[in-house]
């Protein structure tokens, strides 16, 4: 259905939903939002386990039991948590990961490279210092601790830095994130679980088998996955494996796509059956389409992500961050090569590892594989990851009981508290920096990716502002398009603002939901033709409800064109081949809703009011300025 008009906000899009959120940004804003959910259950943690530690203990070591004749499963509260729950975690972790590589960032392989290395050398640095530390102590065991990234944390210290660090940051921090995450987990089912069942760890791969044959069927009812995944979880939980590997393998598989105007235009014909004869059956139809117009990747984290981040992580913090903190077990700590293994491996060996390896990889390739940032916020980027909590603490779990575990704890906390000053120190040296130093230092020279699939070409394109501006606003628009219409005076506002900002217009005329929309494009094309594109484009969109042939008549009057050449050209459809070329453009973009925007290149996600416009033309005129 088209968008309402007077829906508040710049933020709506036809045919492509009712706001132009993306997968990526929901994700950073419920991890960071979560952030302070997380912190508050750690705190609540301490405080219960210091104002009543039997209470705190015996709570989470009640057992509780699920049975279905006589097979069933029997954990205590704090197993069905670290195994049971935290495997939702991992599933989220899986889809996000999957989503970059299918649409985001990873999308071009060759930028798989610098996070995957850092993500493995900023867990490799961390183990060697631990078990430097710890070398002959008899704890070596407990190396598996001192290596894994919060991302909830570590993305919610980006937000509160908020524009100290480029947007780019969040994604290469997210990618090392997800690398590590990976890599944890694999080092949890053959490091830290116990010993392995084979016959139960062959149905489990007998069970993933059965998820790929599925999959590779095209089935896509989430019911059969859903019981297909338990089934996998208990094999693995009965072989000794961790089963938290289930929710990232399962999240790994489930593809993520941007919705097609092809997929778009079927559902509303459907809606239109739907509201012409409403019968359950294609009330049915109606929702089986709307389903398959968006990626079961993102319908996915839509339902689990907020739950994973405000309920299952918090609850998990809750269960295994109690320590009791009496002098005697602070003293222990201050002095165990435990606790001090962990802090170092993630306060020093967290950005030595990282930073050290985008250097080692950048240096090697001779430039042709660098991180999407500057080096100053790579070292930031790195002193973040040094926060380490989820996955270190459902290690340390595994690795350690008794006091050895208590000191772990403390380590962990200690390494958030001490990795996050020194993120406001690096970010602080960076601020002090002469501006062009700065930004060079923040931003890098990197190449961006190019989302526009076909690029500016003067000679061709309707073009307003200087033709040799470093900053160009493209925008994909539909003249009967309300949003469009609530766009048009913020790009105005934008072209007065800014003189290096030079503004085009590009035709995706909504022919599904906007009858009049081709016509109006080709009207704008018809005067164009006399040198009058940019007056009759304006007139269109400020009168969006008056586009039929008698109206356009009389606008083309009013621009000062040649009435009778002008209706001829209409008549003709001489401009409707200008209007092809740009629809096919925006397909090959991956655009099927308007208004959609690119800025030098790459498509802009977010409001495009005033504000976030603007935001976008600063970060990308400061990019080109290094550049050039």
């Amino acid at each position: 259905m088209p968008a309402h008009p007077e829906l508040p906000g710049h933020s709506g899009q036809t045919a492509c939903g009712t706001d132009m959120r993306t997968p990526l940004r929901d994700f950073l804003r419920t991890e960071t939002g979560s952030a302070a959910v997380l912190l508050a259950a750690t705190l609540a943690a301490l405080i219960w386990a210091n104002a009543a530690p039997g209470s705190y203990d015996s709570f989470w070591e009640t057992v509780l039991a699920v049975r279905l004749g006589d097979a069933g499963v029997s954990l205590d509260l704090r197993e069905w948590v670290n195994s049971g729950l935290m495997t939702l975690f991992f599933f989220v972790i899986g889809l996000e990961a999957r989503r970059e590589f299918d649409m985001g960032e990873l999308r071009e392989r060759r930028r798989i490279a610098v996070p995957l290395i850092a993500g493995v050398c900023g867990m490799a640095v961390p183990v060697a210092i631990y078990l430097a530390v710890n070398a002959g102590d008899g704890e070596a065991g407990g190396w598996g601790t001192a290596m894994s990234t919060d991302t909830a944390f570590a993305l919610g210290m980006l937000a509160l830095f908020g524009r100290r660090l480029p947007e780019a940051l969040r994604t290469f921090i997210l990618t090392v994130s997800v690398v590590d995450d990976f890599v944890a987990l694999g080092v949890i089912a053959i490091a830290y679980s116990g010993s392995i069942d084979l016959p139960a760890l062959l149905a489990g791969l007998g069970v993933f088998a059965v998820i790929l044959l599925v999959r590779a069927a095209g089935v896509r009812r989430g019911g059969v996955y859903a019981l297909l995944g338990v089934a996998l979880w208990v094999a693995l939980l009965e072989s000794g494996v961790d089963p938290v590997v289930t929710g990232l393998a399962m999240g790994l598989l489930t593809y993520a796509y941007p919705a097609s105007r092809g997929d778009l235009e079927r559902a509303t014909d459907l809606f239109r059956l739907f509201r012409e004869q409403p019968t359950p059956e294609l009330e049915r139809s109606l929702r089986v389409g709307l389903a398959t117009a968006i990626s079961p990747n993102e319908r996915l984290q839509r339902v689990y992500h907020p739950w994973t981040s405000y309920v299952i992580v918090p609850l998990f913090a809750l269960a295994n961050a109690g320590i009791t903190f009496g002098s005697e077990q602070l003293t222990r700590a201050l002095h165990s090569p435990v606790t001090l293994g962990i802090v170092l491996g993630y306060v020093l060996g967290k950005p030595v590892g990282i930073l050290g390896s985008a250097l080692l990889t950048t240096a090697f390739s001779r430039g042709r594989l660098r991180p999407p940032v500057g080096w100053g916020a790579v070292a930031a980027g790195g002193s973040i990851a040094g926060i380490g909590f989820t996955v270190s603490l459902l290690i340390a779990t595994l690795a350690f009981d008794g006091p050895r575990l208590e000191e772990a704890k403390v380590g962990i906390l200690a390494a958030v508290v001490c990795a996050s000053a020194a993120t406001w120190a690096v970010t602080r040296a960076i601020g002090l920096m002469p501006q062009r130093g700065r930004m060079r230092a923040l931003l890098g020279t990197s190449e961006s990716i190019v989302d526009l699939a076909a690029s500016v070409d003067t000679d061709r394109d309707h073009i307003r502002g200087p033709l040799d501006a470093l900053v160009t606003v493209v925008e994909y628009g539909d003249f009967e398009c309300p949003y469009c219409g609530q766009a048009e005076p913020v790009v105005r506002e934008l072209l007065a603002g800014h003189g290096d900002v030079r503004y085009v217009w590009r035709h995706l005329p909504l022919n599904d939901v906007h009858p009049h929309a081709q016509l109006a494009a080709e009207a704008a094309e018809a005067a164009g033709r006399q040198g009058a594109y940019w007056e009759m484009h304006d007139l269109l969109l400020s009168h969006q409800g008056a586009l039929k042939i008698p109206d356009l008549l009389r606008y083309a009057e009013a621009v000062g064109a040649d009435a009778e050449r002008f209706e001829r050209d209409l008549r003709a459809r001489a401009g409707a081949g200008r209007v092809a070329e740009d629809v096919d453009s925006a397909d090959l973009s991956g655009v099927s809703g308007t208004p959609t925007f690119f800025v030098n290149g790459r498509r802009h996600h977010g409001a495009y009011d005033i504000a976030g416009l603007t935001e976008a033309v600063r970060a990308a005129r400061e990019r080109a300025a290094l550049i050039r």
